[in-house]
C-alpha cells in the first residue's frame, strides 16, 4: 500500500473505481502497487445507481477512476455518488480522475438558450466533493477553468507521437489537423516529430445536425505524404473518415488517423474499417471491447501516465513534467 508522510501523520492512498472501465483502473492499480477498493455498485429496478466502498477511506487520499464510456449519463452519476460516498466516509482529499471528461464538446454556446454541458458537469463534480480533477485531452484546454479547483490536464500526445515515431519514420510525415481550430495541435505533433509540414481540412459543420461534417478543402502540401490525421476523439468517425477520403483523392500516399479517446459510437468501427486508412491510433483512456477492434487499430495504455500523475499529487508532487512528456 502506498503511503504518503505530512509531518508526522500518515496518510493513504486508496484508488476507487466505476463501472466506467475497470481494466484501466486495474492497471493503474499495478503501476502503483496497490489494489483497487472493492465496492458494490449496481442498479435499481427503476435505473437509479447504488455504490458502497467495502473498505474504510477515512482519513485517506482517495482517487475515484471513471471512464465516461456509454452510457455516458448513468457513468456520469455513478461518478458522483462515488465522490459522495468517499466524502461522506471521511476521506480526506478526494481527486476524481477522469481520463475523458464527460460533455467535454460542449464547452460553450454556438447559439442562444444553449447550455454550457462541461461547465455543469465540473460544478457537479465540485459540489459533490472532489478537491481535485484529473483528466487526459480535453476537447478545450479552457475547460480547465470550470472547475473550482487544481485540474491537472495530462497530454497522450507523447504517447501517441512515440508510436507513430517508431512505426512511420522516414515515411515522408505531414501532420493533419482535421479542422482549422486544431492547427496548434497539429504544429505541436510536427515539432515532436521533427519539424514536418502540416496541414488542415477546411470543413464546415451544421450546429442543429450533431456528428455530420462537409470537408470542403485540404489546405497544405499532401501529395504523396504520409499524412497523419490528429484529433482528441473519434465518435461516429464521420470527420476521421471523411478527412481520410478527402486526403486519398488529394494525392496523399497513405493516411494514419489518430485520437486520444475512441468513443466509437454507432457505426464508427466499419466506417474506419471501410475508409483505407492504413492504421487507427488509439488510447485505452475509453474502453474498446475486443470485439469492436479490428486489424490495423493499435491502442495504447495510458495506465503509465495516469499512475505517475496520482503518485505525484499523493505525494504533493510536481505534475508539470507530464504536461510536456518528462515523465
Amino acid at each position: 500500500m502506498v503511503s504518503g508522510r505530512t509531518g508526522v501523520a500518515t496518510r493513504e492512498l486508496v484508488l476507487l473505481t466505476g463501472r466506467g472501465h475497470p481494466e484501466l483502473a486495474r492497471s493503474v492499480a499495478e503501476e502503483l502497487g496497490v489494489a483497487v477498493t472493492p465496492q458494490a455498485a449496481y442498479d435499481f429496478a427503476n435505473g437509479e445507481v447504488f455504490v458502497r466502498f467495502e473498505e474504510s477511506v477515512r482519513g485517506a487520499d482517495a482517487f475515484v477512476v471513471q471512464s465516461h464510456s456509454a452510457p455516458v449519463n448513468d457513468r456520469l452519476v455513478e461518478l458522483l455518488l462515488m465522490v459522495d460516498a468517499a466524502k461522506r466516509a471521511s476521506a480526506k482529499r478526494i481527486t476524481a480522475v477522469v481520463p475523458a471528461f464527460p460533455y467535454a464538446r460542449q464547452d460553450r454556446k454556438y447559439a442562444g438558450r444553449e447550455p454550457v454541458s462541461a461547465r455543469l458537469v465540473a460544478g457537479l463534480l465540485k459540489t459533490a466533493g472532489a478537491d481535485r480533477i484529473v483528466t487526459v485531452d480535453l476537447h478545450t484546454a479552457q475547460a480547465q477553468g470550470f472547475f473550482d479547483g487544481p485540474v491537472d490536464h495530462l497530454h497522450a500526445m507523447w504517447l501517441l507521437t512515440g508510436h507513430v515515431r517508431a512505426r512511420y519514420r522516414g515515411e515522408g510525415l505531414t501532420i493533419v489537423s482535421p479542422d482549422a481550430g486544431r492547427t496548434r495541435l497539429a504544429e505541436k505533433w510536427a515539432d515532436l516529430l521533427g519539424g514536418c509540414p502540416i496541414a488542415f481540412l477546411h470543413k464546415t459543420r451544421d450546429s442543429l445536425r450533431p456528428n455530420e461534417v462537409t470537408a470542403n478543402r485540404v489546405v497544405g502540401d499532401v501529395a504523396g505524404r504520409m499524412c497523419v490525421v490528429v484529433d482528441d476523439m473519434i465518435d461516429t468517425a464521420l470527420a476521421s473518415t471523411t478527412a481520410a477520403r478527402e486526403l486519398l483523392e488529394q494525392g496523399a500516399k497513405d493516411v494514419v488517423l489518430v485520437a486520444t479517446h475512441g468513443v466509437l459510437s454507432g457505426d464508427a468501427c466499419e466506417r474506419l474499417v471501410a475508409s483505407e486508412a492504413r492504421e487507427v491510433v488509439l488510447t485505452d483512456a475509453l474502453p474498446i471491447p475486443h470485439e469492436r477492434r479490428f486489424p490495423g487499430m493499435a491502442v495504447l495504455g495510458i495506465a503509465p501516465l495516469l499512475a505517475r500523475a496520482i503518485q505525484e499529487v499523493f505525494e504533493d508532487g510536481s505534475v508539470t513534467g507530464l504536461f510536456d512528456g518528462n515523465a
